[in-house]
C-alpha cells in the first residue's frame, strides 16, 4: 500500500473515532440535560409544596387567631364570674367546711368541733331522695322574726349583716343519733330548709345529753341556719326524740321534780352484729344473755369456730346500752366494764366489729336503722335472734324478739306548749307520713 493510501485509511479511522466520541458526548449532554431538567422539576415541586404548606400554615394561624379572641373573652368572663362567686360565697363555704363551729363573728374561735354530738357518729349524707315529697303545707310551726344582730367585714372588705332568729312556734329539738334524719325531715317540711341548712339547723347531742338538756331546760344544741343567721342561744330544749330512758336519767328527772311524758313515734329493731365471715348466723336469747354475762366465751359453744368471743359493750346511759340492759338482759348482770371492751359511740363499735383483725370473733349491738341508713359497713352482718331476722313486717308485728321504739319526750305540764303541740303533730297522719318518708317504721299503721 502506498503512503497516500495509508494516510487515507488513517484519516478514516480517526474520523470514525471522532464520530464515535461526538455521539458519546451528545448522549452525555442529553443525559445531563435530562438530569438538570429533572432536578429543576423536583425543585419546582418542592417550591410549590413549600408554598402550599406555608399557605396552609398561614390559614391555620389565621383560624387560630380568629378563635383566640372569643376564647379569651369567654375565659375572661368565666374568671370574672368565678371571682365574683368566691367573693360572694367564700364566707359560707369557709364556714361549712371549717373544722370549727361556733359564732363565726367571735374571735378567737371557740374550738367547738363542727361535727360533734350525733354528727360525729354519722358517715352517710342525709339528703332528699329523688322520690321526696312535700307533705306539710301551711305549717303552724315556724321560726320567729329575723333581726340584725350586727355587722362584720367580709373577705372583699365590705360590711355584711349577720342575723339572729328566734324559735317562734317551732320547738327546740334534741335527741338520739338515730333520730337525726327524722328531725331533718321535719325541718324540710315545716321550714323549707335546703339540705345543708337543715343539717346545720339540726344538732343532736346524743341520747343521754338530750335527756339531761330536757330535764334541766338547757339551751338547744342547734346553732345556725347557714352562715349569716343564728338561732337564739338561750332557748331551752322543748322536745327530744330518743330511745328509752335509763334508770339514771329517770332518777335525774325525779331529783329535778320533772315528769317525763314520752310517747312512741316509730318502731325499730335492736340488733346484734358480727363480722360477715363469721359462720354463726343466729343466736338464741339465752345464748346472747350468756355471752354478755360471761357464761359463754367461745364461738364453738354456739356452733361457730373454736375462737374466743370478743363481746363489745357501749358506755353507760347510751341509748344502745340502756336497750341492752332493759330489753335484752332484763336485770341479768352483764360482764363488768374492766373485763370487756367498752366502745363510746355507735360508729366506733360498728368499725370494731367489722375489723378483720378480730378474726371474725367479735359481737356488738346497735339499732337496725342506724346501720341501714347512718353508718353503713359492708363487713358486718346482722345476726338473727331465735332464727328470726328483723324486717318491717316482723318489727311491726313484734315477732322479732328485740323490737323497740323511739319516743317523743316532753316535760310534764307542757302538753299545750310548743313541744307538746309538736309531739301531737308527730303522731298525726301527716306527722307519721313524714316519719315514714324519712325511712322509719311509723308507729301508726298508715
Amino acid at each position: 500500500m502506498s503512503t497516500f493510501e495509508e494516510d487515507a485509511a488513517g484519516n478514516n479511522v480517526r474520523r470514525k473515532h471522532a464520530s464515535s466520541e461526538d455521539a458519546t458526548s451528545r448522549d452525555a449532554r442529553t443525559e445531563h440535560s435530562a438530569r438538570e431538567h429533572r432536578i429543576k422539576e423536583s425543585a419546582q415541586r418542592e417550591r410549590t409544596a413549600g408554598k402550599n404548606a406555608r399557605s396552609e400554615r398561614l390559614a391555620r394561624e389565621q383560624t387560630k387567631r380568629k378563635l383566640v379572641i372569643p376564647v379569651a373573652i369567654v375565659s375572661g368572663l368565666i374568671v370574672v364570674w368565678l371571682g365574683i362567686s368566691v367573693l360572694i360565697f367564700a364566707p359560707d363555704l369557709i364556714y361549712i367546711f371549717s373544722p370549727f363551729r361556733g359564732n363565726p363573728y367571735e374571735s378567737p374561735p371557740t374550738g367547738e368541733r363542727d361535727r360533734e354530738g350525733s354528727w360525729a357518729q354519722i358517715s352517710q349524707p342525709i339528703t332528699k331522695g329523688p322520690d321526696w315529697q312535700q307533705i306539710v303545707y301551711n305549717s303552724p310551726f315556724q321560726l320567729g322574726e329575723k333581726t340584725i344582730a350586727g355587722y362584720q367585714n367580709t373577705l372583699n372588705g365590705n360590711q355584711e349583716a349577720y342575723y339572729n332568729i328566734g324559735f317562734g312556734t317551732y320547738p327546740g329539738i334534741d335527741g338520739s343519733t338515730v333520730a337525726v334524719p327524722m328531725a331533718i325531715e321535719f325541718a324540710w317540711q315545716h321550714l323549707g330548709l335546703w339540705d345543708i341548712e337543715a343539717s346545720m339547723f339540726v344538732g343532736f347531742s346524743t341520747t343521754h345529753k338530750a335527756y339531761m338538756n330536757l330535764i334541766t331546760q338547757r339551751p338547744t344544741f342547734a346553732g345556725s341556719i347557714f352562715y349569716s343567721t343564728h338561732l337564739e342561744r338561750d332557748h331551752p330544749v322543748d322536745l327530744i326524740i330518743v330511745t328509752e330512758p335509763s334508770l339514771e336519767e329517770l332518777e335525774a328527772a325525779q331529783r329535778q321534780g320533772v315528769t317525763l311524758v314520752q310517747k312512741p313515734v316509730c318502731y325499730d329493731a335492736f340488733v346484734f352484729i358480727t363480722h360477715k365471715d363469721n359462720p354463726v348466723n343466729s343466736l338464741t336469747i339465752q345464748q346472747i344473755q350468756d355471752i354478755y354475762s360471761g357464761r359463754i366465751t367461745n364461738w364453738k359453744e354456739v356452733g361457730g369456730r373454736d375462737e374466743p368471743i370478743t363481746a363489745y359493750q357501749r358506755e353507760p346511759n347510751s341509748g344502745s346500752q340502756t336497750a341492752m340492759e332493759n330489753l335484752v338482759m332484763q336485770g341479768r348482770p352483764m360482764l363488768p366494764p374492766e373485763t370487756v371492751k367498752v366502745i363510746e359511740g355507735m360508729g366506733p363499735l360498728v368499725n370494731a366489729v367489722a375489723e378483720y383483725n378480730n378474726n371474725t370473733a367479735s359481737i356488738g349491738y346497735t339499732y337496725k336503722y342506724y346501720i341501714d341508713t347512718l353508718y353503713k359497713n359492708e363487713d358486718i352482718k346482722v345476726l338473727g335472734v331465735e332464727g328470726i331476722y328483723p324486717d318491717e313486717i316482723r318489727i311491726r308485728a313484734g315477732t322479732y324478739p328485740f323490737t323497740t321504739c323511739y319516743y317523743g319526750v316532753i316535760r310534764g305540764g307542757e302538753e299545750s306548749a310548743t313541744g307538746g303541740l309538736f309531739l301531737d303533730w308527730m303522731l298525726s297522719i301527716e306527722g307519721q307520713q313524714c316519719i315514714k318518708q324519712a325511712g322509719y317504721i311509723p308507729y301508726l299503721d298508715i
